[in-house]
């Protein structure tokens, strides 16, 4: 059975199914359905937690054991698997359908991936899951419908705001959910009566909680130049220090240029992405995560930009320790500026 995120509450207070499948890329709604199931599934009795991590080589074996045992006290168990591309390979595949083919109703099976493509929603194992279950596809929130969200979460809580003070937090935390659960909590704390005005919002957020380096990456990598201007110019007010601005960028660069050789050779973009992430130490799942950032930087950056931009971090790294003349921060600015998408001005000899 499929439902939308809405509808869950209802769901569980009418019946607890047997499986749930959380599926989604927007982290804060997911954890908030995962505790609704968890919490509805204690009220049932079921005090034991199992929490599986799929990833290359774990053994299903271990999975299925700890399903069809009972323990000492015979207690009701919640089988947790984490499975974040979704893919559970054919010996996964083959033991999730053995599972269900043999459910028992001490046992509560909750999978949480991310976003599942429609190639496996069709899969065998996944229809027999949902056919079985409760399957919640979990959809980024889109910036239109940020205020109401927000004065949603407000009102479940007994308070109120005014639709300039919705606009105004959804404007400041532009679809981070997590960064505007937080500001929600602060704006409770300062808020009179319960009641939120544009005043208040103007108190509680500011500009420079809301970006990191990473968040700087993926503004470049959408190819964002705006944005990057005021990213950076916030992690510089804030007293970022340019070396970690540097390692960062310098980071990104090596994949993308690593992943452009690969694909340039003939490979897809997941066999790429697993074989840089072994190369150069990144989470395989995070990196695809990123895909579409990923490919759409590599689509308009060729192998010669950025083999400029790796030569651009030295020179920047030089500057740094004093050893070239150049001001740090406009160089990193025209660097990220490059990796959005800029080419740099060629000086005039």
């Amino acid at each position: 059975m499929k439902l939308r995120i809405d509808q869950l509450g209802a769901q569980l207070k009418k019946q607890l199914a047997p499986v749930y499948i959380i599926s989604g890329d927007e982290p804060l709604q997911v954890a908030q359905c995962c505790d609704q199931i968890r919490k509805h599934a204690r009220e049932a009795e079921f005090s034991e937690r199992h929490v599986y991590h799929v990833e290359s080589g774990f053994d299903w074996g271990d999975f299925l054991s700890t399903a069809n045992s009972l323990s000492l006290f015979a207690q009701k168990q919640i089988l947790e698997l984490r499975m974040p591309n979704g893919k559970p390979g054919d010996t996964g595949s083959k033991a999730l359908l053995e599972y269900i083919g043999h459910p028992s109703p001490d046992n509560l099976l909750l999978i949480v991936t991310d976003r599942l493509d429609n190639s496996l929603q069709k899969s065998k194992w996944f229809k027999a899951l949902e056919q079985s279950g409760v399957f919640i596809p979990i959809w980024p929130i889109e910036s239109v419908q940020l205020p109401q969200w927000l004065g949603q979460r407000l009102r479940s809580d007994g308070y109120q705001a005014t639709p300039e003070a919705l606009n105004l937090i959804a404007e400041r935390v532009e679809g981070n959910l997590l960064a505007a659960s937080q500001e929600l909590e602060k704006l409770k704390l300062l808020s009179k009566d319960k009641a939120i005005d544009e005043a208040t919002v103007r108190e509680a957020v500011s500009d420079s909680a809301r970006y990191d380096v990473f968040q700087l990456l993926d503004t470049a990598l959408e190819g964002n130049i705006k944005q990057c201007v005021r990213i950076l110019s916030i992690l510089k007010g804030e007293g970022i220090e340019p070396p970690i601005i540097l390692w960062a960028l310098a980071r990104e660069i090596r994949l993308l240029s690593h992943l452009s050789r690969q694909i340039s050779r003939g490979l897809s973009t997941d066999i790429a992405i697993d074989q840089s992430a072994k190369v150069l130490g990144f989470a395989p799942f995070m990196l695809k995560r990123r895909k579409s950032l990923l490919d759409k930087a590599i689509r308009r950056s060729s192998e010669r930009s950025l083999r400029q931009m790796l030569l651009s971090t030295g020179r920047i790294d030089r500057c740094i320790k004093g050893l070239d003349k150049g001001n740090v921060w406009d160089e990193l600015l025209t660097l990220t500026l490059h990796l959005a998408g800029i080419p740099p001005i060629k000086s005039i000899s």
